[in-house]
């Protein structure tokens, strides 16, 4: 029985007494049982009282605990309909808090292994800098064949650190979600034959032969320009220094099932199952001496998956080691309005 009906017959019985003694007829023969009834609602609500103190009390120390770090607590749910509910949305609300935690906690990793991979990234080439700079200075490159190369040298380490530099900037805008996209109707295929006009001379510096299947005649998308250039330069710049040594990188696009399916592959050493689980988080990479060696940021393919999502797409990899290795990202097939 709920309180609200043992409370509407508490009132009830309350005026049905006052009645009788404004009637000027005492308790009567009504009067002692309604008192008896009226002295057993009162009991009832009284326990019902203690017994919802004592459930808001155990709600109270469930709530604290479940602020615990790494304590794990539910409440279980009975009683009413009403309470019922009320512990199930308390419920609701500490697995989400849980979630919350456990992802502040990765994120947490995650900072803290980048700020030592990006110390280490920006030591490095700027520790080069420096060097070089002295030497050029004590005039350490006594010909002017030796300055030159010193000052590749320079331009080379100088271009490698912007560019870490540029891929933080846009971590650091995409993780505050300050990335201003501006989304248009655009020719997928213009876009990738631009930016592999930009991936030829290290394509050819490589000795690495490109095969490319492109449609002739437009595939529209609705997305922003500057993120598409940025998610498949990134990708081919990982195909260039990965996939390297097969000696082939190829561009793909199709359509399939009102998507836009464009796959980069090479047949480089490849990946295995855990360095695929992992290939989309920042900083990580398979290869640390290698990376380091290629000036890559590891921040590549982590900001080609979120542009991805940003811009209304997926992104995915599959490889066979020492086989193929394949990026796939769709896109939405755009259908203009000629109405």
């Amino acid at each position: 029985m709920s309180k609200f009906v043992l409370q509407s017959g508490q009132f009830i019985l309350v005026c049905c007494l006052a009645v009788l003694y404004m009637a000027g007829e005492g308790p009567g023969a009504w009067g002692l049982p309604l008192l008896s009834l009226l002295g057993v609602v009162a009991l009832v609500l009284l326990c019902m009282e203690v017994q919802e103190r004592r459930r808001l009390s155990r709600l109270a120390d469930g709530l604290r605990d479940a602020l615990k770090p790494n304590y794990r607590t539910r409440l279980l749910a009975k009683g009413s309909r009403e309470w019922r509910e009320v512990l199930f949305a308390v419920n609701e609300f500490i697995d989400r808090l849980e979630k919350m935690q456990m992802s502040a906690r990765r994120s947490e990793a995650a900072r803290k292994r980048l700020l030592s991979s990006i110390s280490h990234d920006i030591r490095t080439p700027l520790t080069s800098i420096i060097g070089y700079v002295d030497a050029i200075q004590d005039g350490v490159g006594t010909t002017e064949e030796e300055k030159q190369k010193y000052l590749r040298i320079l331009s080379d380490k100088s271009n490698a650190l912007k560019s870490l530099i540029n891929d933080l900037f846009t971590m650091a805008k995409l993780d505050a979600d300050e990335l201003v996209l501006t989304k248009k109707e655009i020719d997928l295929t213009e876009v990738l034959r631009e930016v592999l006009i930009e991936q030829l001379p290290a394509a050819n510096e490589n000795s690495l032969e490109l095969e490319i299947r492109i449609p002739e005649e437009p595939c529209l998308i609705y997305a922003d320009a500057f993120s598409l250039m940025r998610i498949f330069g990134n990708i081919m710049k990982n195909a260039l220094q990965y996939g390297g040594q097969g000696g082939i990188m190829g561009v793909e696009l199709s359509v399939k099932n009102g998507f836009y399916e464009v796959m980069i592959w090479d047949r480089g050493q490849g990946m295995t199952g855990v360095e695929l689980k992992h290939i989309f988080e920042r900083s990580w990479r398979g290869d640390r001496a290698r990376s380091m060696h290629s000036g890559g940021s590891g921040l590549g393919l982590t900001i080609a998956k979120a542009l991805t999502e940003k811009n209304g797409g997926t992104i995915h990899a599959s490889s066979l080691p020492g086989e193929r290795t394949v990026f796939v990202v769709s896109f939405p097939v755009f259908e203009p309005d000629v109405s």
